[in-house]
């Protein structure tokens, strides 16, 4: 996939595009949603830049379950946790098992269960997700001051992942769809993400307008745009589209900045998706 590319001072180089911005801080790699940071977030999407874990997890590996040193991995989420100055232990995570649970914030660090969402509101709120070519949704209300952060694969897509987020943050705290900013973050894109037709049947069930999100591949295959098709999830929600900021690059495309399940043939690090309030 094509992204724009503009130096940084210093010699960096920032990757412009879908409304995301490519930056080293604190010499880690990160991919931030300025719209949701204008608004007062922290909302950031890792890369696999600067950690110390050794190939084929090089080098900002953050999964733990991944067959990665753990002393490795303790000090990449040390790292990106002093980047961002949201130290990794506040941040809420889950078990995340490709499903559409979503799970109210109570605390910090692991929640203890099987979940591919997150909500929560007000200052000191900060959750994670792991990614790898799953896109990972984020969702800002600014009057409300909620949060909330999804894992959408293509089963999460399917099952309206991001939708359930965005009514759960009505119910809970009172969100209006139309209040929300949005940001979809890297993922793999349609150039490398082919499916079969049983999974295409499933996507076929679940929406009218999957074939707007399909191309043609293989016999009895297709390659599927899971950015755009969560952009399209979003929009049925009641967000307005120009409040989404869907990153363009690719997961699978591009590997030197980016963990790609798929490409790795299985065996490579993960990312992490944090969203957080300050406070």
């Amino acid at each position: 996939m094509t992204v724009a590319r503009t130096m940084m001072a210093g010699g960096g180089q920032a990757l412009d595009g879908g409304g995301w911005r490519y930056e080293a801080a604190g010499g880690v790699g990160l991919f931030r949603a300025p719209a949701l940071e204008a608004a007062g977030a922290v909302a950031v999407v890792s890369s696999r830049c600067g950690g110390v874990s050794a190939p084929p997890f090089d080098s900002l590996n953050l999964g733990l379950s991944v067959g990665d040193d753990e002393v490795a991995v303790a000090e990449n989420r040390a790292r990106l946790g002093e980047a961002l100055g949201v130290p990794w232990p506040r941040l809420a995570t889950v078990r995340q098992v490709h499903g559409t649970e979503v799970h109210p914030v109570a605390g910090a660090g692991p929640q203890g269960m099987d979940a591919d969402a997150l909500i929560g509101r007000g200052p000191g709120t900060a959750m994670a997700i792991l990614v790898a070519d799953c896109a990972p949704v984020f969702l800002l209300d600014p009057r409300t001051g909620a949060v909330g952060l999804a894992h959408a694969g293509w089963r999460g897509t399917a099952g309206g992942i991001a939708a359930r987020t965005v009514a759960a943050m009505g119910e809970a705290y009172g969100c209006r769809p139309g209040d929300l900013l949005a940001a979809v973050g890297p993922a793999i894109g349609p150039c490398c993400y082919e499916v079969d037709e049983p999974v295409l049947a499933r996507l076929r069930a679940s929406a009218p307008w999957w074939a707007e999100v399909v191309r043609p591949g293989r016999p009895g295959h297709a390659h599927l745009d899971v950015p755009g098709a969560n952009l399209r999830v979003l929009r049925d929600a009641g967000l307005d589209p120009a409040r989404v900021a869907v990153a363009p690059m690719c997961t699978a495309c591009d590997r030197d900045r980016l963990f790609s399940h798929r490409a790795s043939g299985g065996r490579t690090g993960r990312m992490a998706a944090v969203l957080a309030l300050p406070g």
